[in-house]
């Protein structure tokens, strides 16, 4: 997804921190499983590009922003936004996505401001894990459907460590129930999709 920050292309993905990993139980567990995502998308990248094919993805695309009706956000990922909105955005930004987020309709992203995406550390793992090969997106186009072969197959192993690391959040802690969680993929049965949530709720917090 669209990215203040840094350019997909980088290669040495490092888990963030924050000093109020202190305060908050659920924020480390967050970043530990996004630092294994995205460790993964970049093995993910290097093989392929190994096969010779190249990323198309670029620092302030947004397009896959524009096009994905159905982004997928679990219940540790909202907290995970609605602290990071509440308390690290700052403005001008933080004026222009109350805006966003108060009059959002369901279509785009609303995390989307201008080409860049306000919540890029702590945007969801689809996000993270959604790259494109060869040729930029165009215009309109979601690739996941009108080429597949160039969108990123993430690495299943990095996935389901990830989720695993996730699921105290949820109340999980016993070692043989969240392998039985991961394999049978009930992690999943917790997905919501990210447009179609209330964020004029979000708006009213800022």
């Amino acid at each position: 997804m669209g990215s203040s920050q840094k350019n997909k292309n980088e290669r040495n993905p490092a888990r963030l921190n924050f000093h109020e990993e202190s305060r908050f139980k659920w924020l480390p567990m967050l970043l530990d499983a996004y630092a294994i995502i995205d460790e993964g998308v970049s093995e993910a990248i290097k093989n392929k590009e190994r096969c010779g094919v190249k990323l198309a993805c670029k620092k302030d695309c947004g397009s896959c922003c524009h096009t994905h009706k159905d982004i997928p956000v679990y219940p540790l990922e909202l907290v995970g936004i609605y602290w990071y909105v509440i308390e690290k955005i700052t403005a001008p930004k933080r004026e222009i996505l109350k805006t966003q987020l108060a009059g959002h309709t369901g279509s785009s992203c609303p995390f989307l401001v201008g080409s860049s995406c306000s919540v890029h550390p702590v945007r969801p793992v689809s996000c993270r894990q959604f790259n494109v090969f060869n040729k930029p997106c165009a215009e309109g186009e979601d690739p996941y459907y009108t080429r597949r072969d160039d969108v990123l197959t993430p690495i299943e192993d990095y996935t389901n460590r990830a989720f695993s690391i996730m699921l105290p959040f949820y109340g999980v802690t016993d070692k043989a129930y969240k392998a039985y969680i991961i394999k049978n993929n009930l992690i999943h049965t917790q997905v919501q999709i990210l447009q179609s949530l209330n964020w004029k709720e979000l708006a009213k917090k800022m």
